[in-house]
């Protein structure tokens, strides 16, 4: 039975101007590996993604697509979006279109909400400055580098029009208060002091309708301008679960448990947003974790570069448990990395296919040979390693409840090379021409540790995992409700048969393109 705890967690919604790269899955992997997580735990977990389709970018992508007519390329390249994640395997509960009525619906709810609750917060005005088009935000001098936008490397444009304003300035103190009491609220810190700053310094209102542009939602009252595609965009958060249109299951979900952005969105996410919830009468989302850029091979992902590389074409190699490994134990989350193919394949030969892949052949290969493939009477048991592995598990599960992806998989990946040193170690192959009854006791362990790194594992490689488990002789995870149950020491039944199958990471031949 699930648990009354509900766990709700978002990813940013992401622009259809092109395909899905290994940047955007590198967010929505770890978003899976939490929702996964949460959901193993017995919580009722509810992830959200989807795609911004009310940016300028989207129709100057649709316009050079050839499409006369936008709404098709938006409907085009939404599918891809989501039928590249379902492909994936990455399990999202439900994935919104800032084009949908019922994302309109409640954007037009909000923005009247705010005028009814404050009706000052929203006001017209002249806006008079610089806009960035790449970020799709309005800049000032000091946000630039050399006089260009430091992430899209080119000037701003110079705009005068009328505007509607939201009166951003008049949350500055009640936004330091809770970042103050909250020290959760932003993470990781380095994120947090950031916007504290910007806050605290800079932050000023904001414009948050556009005359110019004709592609997007109309503001209530006003059908000559649309609303500004932040302003829109960022309530997709609450669209997506029914604010407007289901406000049961808004009340069942809001506020968000964690919500997952790029560092080069946080002021959005952090300044702009939790304001834009307080006009609203609305709680603010209990957390908001920016995780940092990667590199291709020290390069920034770029079509230009021609880097951007779609997950599915390593996933034709690799398998996708592979790439989600690489991307969460290779690049610290919260901070910057590197991807590389070169690497990629080493983590793959290395980690996956010797240490993990091999362990568990070599185990259910001597449990054949020694016991005729089944669970060999555990002898007594063993205190101290039952006691070991609570330790791993508590360890475990405070890296994950910290979203250290990295360190929950080196405390999987301390324990599994531990293993294979200790097979050397107690040589299985002498034990069964000297004492059968410590053979027994050693293969009983290594069996049952194995059952316990495979459960680890779930989360992070559910694919993997699961042909560990029924190797073992086990059913498939699935959605467990009894976790902590899973964590006990001894499940594994005496006598029970295992099925040892395919080596989980067969040897694969040398690519000339890695590098």
């Amino acid at each position: 039975m699930r648990t009354n705890d509900k766990y709700y967690l978002t990813t940013p919604i992401y622009y259809v101007n092109d395909r899905p790269h290994i940047g955007h899955t590198y967010t929505t992997v770890a978003a899976d590996v939490a929702a996964r997580y949460h959901r193993l735990r017995g919580e009722d977990v509810f992830l959200l993604t989807g795609t911004d389709e009310n940016s300028q970018k989207n129709v100057a992508a649709a316009e050079k697509a050839g499409y006369a007519d936008i709404p098709a390329y938006l409907e085009e390249m939404s599918r891809v979006w989501r039928e590249t994640w379902s492909d994936l395997g990455l399990r999202f509960d439900d994935f919104i279109r800032t084009t949908e009525p019922r994302h309109i619906a409640a954007v037009n709810k909000f923005w009247n909400a705010v005028k009814e609750r404050h009706p000052d917060d929203i006001y017209p005005g002249e806006y008079s400055g610089l806009y960035c088009e790449g970020c799709e935000a309005f800049v000032t001098e000091t946000d630039l580098v050399d006089g260009n936008c430091p992430i899209h490397k080119k000037p701003p444009k110079a705009i005068k029009e009328k505007n509607y304003f939201f009166r951003l300035s008049a949350y500055r103190q009640k936004l330091l208060d809770h970042i103050d009491s909250h020290p959760g609220f932003i993470r990781p810190e380095s994120r947090r002091n950031e916007v504290r700053s910007y806050i605290d310094k800079f932050m000023t209102d904001v414009s948050i309708s556009r005359e110019s542009v004709k592609w997007g939602i109309p503001v209530p009252g006003d059908p000559k301008s649309v609303i500004y595609v932040w302003f829109d965009a960022l309530i997709n958060y609450i669209s997506g679960i029914g604010y407007g249109t289901d406000e049961e299951k808004f009340r069942r979900y809001w506020p968000a448990d964690l919500q997952l952005v790029g560092k080069d969105i946080i002021k959005f996410h952090c300044a702009l947003w939790p304001a834009m919830l307080l006009a609203a009468g609305l709680e603010l989302p209990k957390q908001v974790f920016a995780h940092g850029f990667f590199t291709i091979d020290g390069d920034k992902i770029s079509k230009s570069l021609g880097n951007a590389i779609d997950p599915r074409d390593l996933v034709k190699k690799y398998g996708f448990d592979t790439v989600r490994y690489f991307l969460l134990r290779e690049i610290t989350f919260g901070g910057d990395g590197d991807f590389s193919l070169k690497r990629l394949g080493e983590r793959y030969a290395n980690d996956l296919a010797n240490e993990l892949g091999n362990l568990l052949h070599r185990v259910l290969s001597m449990t054949e040979k020694y016991f005729e493939g089944r669970v060999p009477p555990a002898e007594g048991g063993c205190a101290e390693a039952a006691a070991d592995q609570a330790e791993a598990w508590q360890n475990y599960e405070q890296a994950l409840a910290e979203l250290d992806f990295g360190g929950a998989l080196d405390v999987i990946w301390e324990h599994l090379r531990w293993d294979n040193k200790h097979i050397d170690e107690t040589k299985p192959w002498v034990l069964a021409k000297t004492d059968r009854k410590e053979l027994s006791r050693v293969m009983n362990y290594f069996l049952e540790h194995l059952r316990h790194l495979a459960w680890m594992l779930t989360p992070f490689l559910p694919e993997t995992a699961d042909k560990m488990l029924v190797q073992l002789g086990l059913e498939p995870a699935g959605d467990k409700p009894d976790w902590k149950g899973q964590q006990a020491w001894g499940l594994m039944k005496e006598g029970a048969t295992i099925r040892k199958g395919a080596p989980l990471f067969p040897r694969l031949e040398a690519n000339s393109e890695e590098k």
